[in-house]
């Protein structure tokens, strides 16, 4: 019968549970997200655990996998968690930003319930509320490819998750009261891998171990505060394969930027001496170089890393060439049987542009950044419950940006920044990045084609130069200091989608916007209702629930 539902329940590390059902299979998993005292960098400080980790638990899941994780919010501050590159389709009530749900209050649980539906690739996970980021609560999300479907290498030895991130020793509270009275976090202390840096002192404790000859996937994302890392590896290179859910040309690399939020895979063979080597994380763009390290010891190994590290790259230049050699690879298939490459995102015509020009203001003592002018500010109802209940002309306004901004932008408007989108339109969004400073750009509920990341700024004759064939597909681009960066997609996924800065600082003082996508059929074809146990606040807390969508 389709109703009769056989369930095994396997306990699991880090919380979780996984269920066996006549549909896609469940994954349970229980997070309890407390405080507590480590030291990164050899000061104690306090920082965002869950179940008593630093990093939190990789989620380790497949294509189509239903995930269920309920959270324990045991601070003193309402929490969210946002899933960075799940694409939650039909379902944007699980996103965990403050424009989609409301926190959970401080000794309260609320249960994220969502499906990695036709995805895989290497993700993070992250509090989206405050700035928690800086204190952790983050780590990383894995979707593996269904064993009917190949992938493009062989099965590695294992599976290893790299977590790097910039690090400040000052609380999350202290800096967000730098940001709430005007000043910014200024530059972060350290660097971390993993939650830790080797001392280089012969007593470090490896990270990892290889075995010879055999080869590791190593998954490697930058879930730091503002500061792009280059990753590498003492003696060995590195064979790039995946990056946020599209497997690539597998090119070889010494060493790889990682902008803030994104997410990389590699593979590394165990092919050298036995002993041990450093993984190497080192800050770029910012004038004192941070560099984090952490061990890799082969299981047969005598003899400590050696002291000298690989250099870094210098300049942006070099960090631009590399992303111009990224490609998606054509023949591979991803989540489905069909290979990436069939799908001709080239030939799509562009049924609106939007330009999105990123900008500071120190007006008046207060420091805010903004897009075209708008610098987002939350509300306490959030923007995606006002509009499912029919009040959102009482909490915020549609498009108060244009498509196309104007060359100056005299001030700064502090207010919602929501743009209304076309159910299943083809458009082309421009980053204009006149600062002096790099930018990371993440979009919610999508993937997006990557077609061209240049110096200067942009203009309609630019496009002669994009890449039509093999973008990588992908949810976040970064925009180098003075430059533009161009992406493709379809909004094709109704819902409320936070687009931002995955620089934190900038995103907490406005650097965001939500795209409404809105299904004129108002159909569960199209989204998802309510879910019964999503928390309400704000002005819809006591009002009655709409008439439900149907098929």
């Amino acid at each position: 019968m389709a109703e009769m539902v056989l369930m095994l329940i396997l306990c699991l590390s880090a919380g979780a549970m996984i269920g066996v059902r006549s549909e896609d299979p469940y994954l349970f998993f229980t997070w309890n997200v407390t405080y507590g005292t480590v030291s990164p960098l050899g000061v104690p400080q306090q920082v965002i655990l869950i179940n008593d980790q630093f990093p939190g638990p990789v989620i380790n899941s497949t294509s189509n996998n239903n995930l269920v994780i309920n959270v324990f919010n045991n601070l003193d501050e309402p929490f969210l968690l946002t899933w960075s590159g799940v694409q939650q389709r039909k379902n944007s009530w699980q996103e965990g930003m403050l424009g989609t749900n409301c926190p959970i209050p401080p000794g309260t649980n609320f249960t994220y319930q969502f499906q990695v539906k036709d995805q895989i690739g290497s993700f993070l996970y992250y509090p989206s509320t405050a700035l928690h980021r800086a204190g952790g609560g983050f780590g990383g999300l894995h979707i593996n490819s269904r064993l009917l479907i190949p992938v493009p290498y062989p099965d590695p030895e294992d599976d290893y998750t790299v977590i790097v991130n910039d690090w400040y020793t000052k609380s999350h509270k202290i800096l967000r009261n730098y940001l709430d009275s005007g000043r910014s976090i200024g530059r972060p202390e350290g660097v971390l891998i993993n939650g830790k840096t080797a001392k280089g002192d012969g007593k470090d404790e490896p990270l990892f171990t290889m075995k010879p000859g055999k080869t590791y996937k190593y998954r490697i994302c930058n879930a730091g505060l503002k500061t792009s890392i280059n990753f590498r590896i003492q003696g060995h290179t590195m064979k790039l394969v995946e990056m946020e859910g599209s497997h690539v040309m597998q090119n070889v690399y010494d060493s790889l930027d990682v902008h803030v939020g994104q997410c990389l895979s590699v593979l590394v063979t165990a092919n050298r001496e036995p002993k041990d080597y450093y993984m190497v994380a080192s800050t770029r763009f910012i004038k004192t170089v941070l560099t984090g390290k952490g061990i890799i010891r082969y299981s047969n190994g005598k003899g400590p890393a050696s002291p000298e590290l690989p250099e870094a790259p210098v300049g942006w230049a070099w960090s631009l060439n590399q992303f111009r050699s990224f490609r998606w690879n054509l023949t591979a298939s991803a989540a489905r049987p069909n290979p990436q490459g069939s799908y001709h995102y080239g030939s799509i015509n562009i049924t609106r542009t939007i330009k999105l020009v990123n900008s500071v203001s120190r007006a008046g003592g207060k420091l805010r950044y903004a897009i075209n002018g708008i610098s987002h500010t939350d509300t306490e109802t959030p923007l995606k419950l006002a509009e499912y209940y029919g009040i959102s002309e009482k909490v915020f306004k549609y498009d108060t940006i244009q498509d196309n901004p104007p060359a100056k932008i005299d001030k700064i408007v502090t207010q919602p920044n929501v743009l209304n989108m076309t159910f299943r339109n083809f458009v082309e969004i421009i980053f204009e990045n006149h600062e002096k400073t790099m930018q990371s750009w993440h979009l919610d509920g999508y993937s997006f084609f990557a077609v061209a990341v240049e110096p200067g700024t942009w203009t309609p004759e630019k496009r002669k130069n994009y890449n039509l064939l093999d973008a990588v597909s992908r949810t976040t681009v970064q925009v180098f200091p003075k430059s533009w960066a161009a992406i493709f997609f379809t909004f094709d996924n109704a819902g409320m989608w936070n687009l931002r800065s995955e620089l934190w600082e900038k995103t907490y003082l406005g650097q965001q916007l939500y795209a409404s996508v809105l299904s004129p059929a108002r159909s569960l074809r199209d989204e998802y209702n309510i879910p019964d146990t999503a928390l309400l606040c704000g002005l819809v807390k006591d009002l009655p629930k709409p008439p439900p969508y149907s098929i």
